[in-house]
């Protein structure tokens, strides 16, 4: 029998992996990806803005993310947002572009970072298993099913969270593998 809570309960899922994948494109790995510029909020006449969306950025040489603005006189307020969003890279300002050179990551940073990427695992999981929760609990009040399509369900919840939760696992692992890759 097919569960309809089975589909809900995916779909709520894929989105706690979706949000895991965009938090984990943030984390620093030693080389210049775009990505890590995805949380920073320009001041844009008055309203904060993503980068990404006033600026293009392009990577050099592999270690150097180069922000050319599509308004040149934003120039300041992006360095100023590069400076507050804590990326530990200080922007290089010419007068024309933004120039952030990654340094390499040292072995504590490399720790740091992994350390960082289980953190958000672990909240990954925290959220699959409170979906869990709340798809159990709606089986358990669900009159329409008897106990046997209820156990069933229930454990067809549990496939469906174990197989997130293995998932969620090798996202991390290979992101840690990632930063720790010299």
């Amino acid at each position: 029998m097919a569960y309809p809570i089975i589909d809900t309960i995916k779909g709520r899922m894929d989105k706690a992996i979706e949000y895991l994948q965009s938090e984990l494109a943030t984390v620093r790995t030693g080389m210049a990806n775009p990505t890590m510029l995805n949380k920073v909020m320009v001041n844009y006449y008055g309203s904060p803005t993503p980068l990404n969306q006033i600026a293009g950025i392009t990577v050099q040489e592999g270690r150097i993310l180069v922000i050319k603005p599509y308004d040149p006189s934003s120039l300041k307020e992006i360095e100023k947002a590069c400076n507050a969003a804590d990326l530990g890279i200080n922007p290089q300002n010419d007068g024309s572009v933004i120039r952030l050179a990654v340094p390499q990551l040292t072995g504590d940073t490399r720790k740091e970072m992994t350390k960082k990427v289980s953190k958000l695992g672990e909240e990954a999981k925290v959220q699959v298993r409170n979906i869990r929760r709340d798809a159990m609990s709606a089986v358990k009040k669900d009159e329409t099913l008897d106990e046997d399509n209820q156990k069933d369900c229930e454990k067809e919840i549990q496939k469906v969270t174990d197989s997130y939760t293995k998932k969620i696992d090798q996202i991390t692992d290979a992101k840690s593998k990632e930063i720790l890759k010299v």
